[in-house]
Parts: C-alpha cells; sequence; structure tokens
C-alpha cells in the first residue's frame, strides 16, 4: 500500500512540473501568429485629402466659436466708441473753427489798429510839415518858400495865399526878413478826427531876423493846423494860432 501511495506522489509530482513547463511556454510565446502561420495582410485604407485653406478656416471659425461664443454681445459696444469717436473729432473741429476765427478777428484789428495808427501819423506829419513850411522863409528863396506853401494847401488857408504871394515875397525881400522854424510838440486834437480830417495842435519856435534886427530871436507859437484829405491828398485846410 505504500508503494501505491509513492507512485501516486511521483505521478502527481510530474504533472505539476508539466504543467509549470507549459505555463513558462505559453508564457514566452512571440505575438503574431502561430510557427508556421502567415499572418493576413490588413487592407490599407487611402484617406481623402482635405483642403489646407478649408482646414484652417474651419479651425479658425471654431476657434472663434470657441473664444466667443455669444458674437453678438462683443459686438455691441462698436456703435458707442464709434459714436464717441465722431463727438471727440466734432468738439475737436469745433474748438479749431474757433481758434481760427479768433486768429483771424485778431488779425482783422491788429491791421485795423496799424492802419488807424499810420493814418493819425500822416496828418501828424502833415500839420508838421505845414507849419515848418510856414516858419522857414529866406529872402533868396522866398518864392520857392511860399509855392511850397501853396503846394501843401487847399480850402480857406489855400484862399488867404492866393493873390498874395507876389506882396508876401516882396516884403521879405525887402526887409531882408530870415526865419528858421523847428516843431517842438505836434497831436492831434481830442475829439477832431474824422476819416478825411483831423484837427492837429502844433507847438512851434521859429528863429526870426532881419535889417533891424540882424541877431535872430525866438519866437515860440501855437497853432491848430486842420489836415483835409482832398482827392487822396492830404493838404492843410486851415491854420490859425491859438493861446
Amino acid at each position: 500500500m505504500s508503494s501505491s501511495t509513492d507512485h501516486r506522489a511521483t505521478d502527481s509530482s510530474e504533472q505539476a512540473t508539466a504543467g509549470r513547463e507549459r505555463s513558462r511556454r505559453r508564457a514566452v510565446r512571440h505575438a503574431g501568429p502561430p510557427v508556421g502561420e502567415t499572418e493576413a495582410p490588413k487592407p490599407v485604407v487611402l484617406a481623402k485629402p482635405v483642403d489646407a485653406h478649408a482646414a484652417s478656416d474651419t479651425e479658425s471659425e471654431t476657434t472663434a466659436k470657441a473664444a466667443s461664443p455669444d458674437a453678438p454681445a462683443a459686438d455691441s459696444p462698436k456703435p458707442q466708441r464709434s459714436l464717441k469717436s465722431l463727438l471727440a473729432w466734432g468738439v475737436t473741429a469745433v474748438v479749431i473753427i474757433a481758434l481760427v476765427a479768433a486768429a483771424v478777428v485778431l488779425l482783422l484789428d491788429l491791421r485795423s489798429a496799424r492802419e488807424r495808427d499810420d493814418r493819425r501819423q500822416a496828418f501828424v506829419d502833415t500839420a508838421r510839415q505845414t507849419v515848418l513850411n510856414l516858419t522857414t522863409i529866406h529872402p533868396e528863396t522866398a518864392k520857392e518858400d511860399v509855392d511850397r506853401i501853396i503846394a501843401g494847401a487847399s480850402g480857406q488857408f489855400l484862399e488867404e495865399f492866393q493873390g498874395r504871394e507876389d506882396p508876401f515875397v516882396g516884403v521879405v525881400r525887402d526887409a531882408n526878413v530870415t526865419t528858421e522854424g523847428e516843431v517842438v510838440e505836434a497831436g492831434i486834437e481830442n475829439g477832431t478826427e474824422t476819416a478825411i480830417s483831423a484837427n492837429v495842435l502844433v507847438a512851434a519856435r521859429t528863429m526870426v531876423s532881419s535889417k533891424e534886427q540882424p541877431d535872430p530871436s525866438p519866437r515860440d507859437f501855437r497853432m491848430r493846423v486842420t489836415i483835409s484829405d482832398v482827392d487822396g491828398k492830404l493838404t492843410a485846410s486851415k491854420v490859425e494860432f491859438v493861446p
């Protein structure tokens, strides 16, 4: 009986050993078909070519949709920004126009003031020259001196000289009268200036000498000279002595 038991133990041990050998063989079996068998070839599927532009467009559209799922909500601020830009440009344009208008007005005012000052100065200069002509006379040039006075005269002042030139020249030559005039000060009398006339007050001094008084002596006086625009020429229309 012990012999039979040993025989069964031996068979069991051999079967276990054989099982382990088969397990190892299965574990190291290579992938693929069994040895001696050929693997069937796999079918080749040709992929349909994809248009690069279409793919790019599709990808961009997909990305845009993913980034902004609510497109109308993103575009809604644009009209407000556009309105603000228009308002800003409008305000800027108004400011620029206002500045240009102010500059033009200022330039016109400056030009008008300059023209007015030039006109006033022309009245004063004409009055000064008239007084110098009246107070500067020499015996040897008496005729030319009187002609110069008449050339710058008009109105009442011209009438006072016309017809009296020769007697005046004769007196100057006979008495050997010499006068040298000098204008001390001149200015337009307040409230008398217009576009065509003005009264100018002139303070003058003249040195007078003659046969009876060879040594020059000073004479001071003031004159009111009315300067008038006659046909575009400024002339002395009236001359009077004032205290």
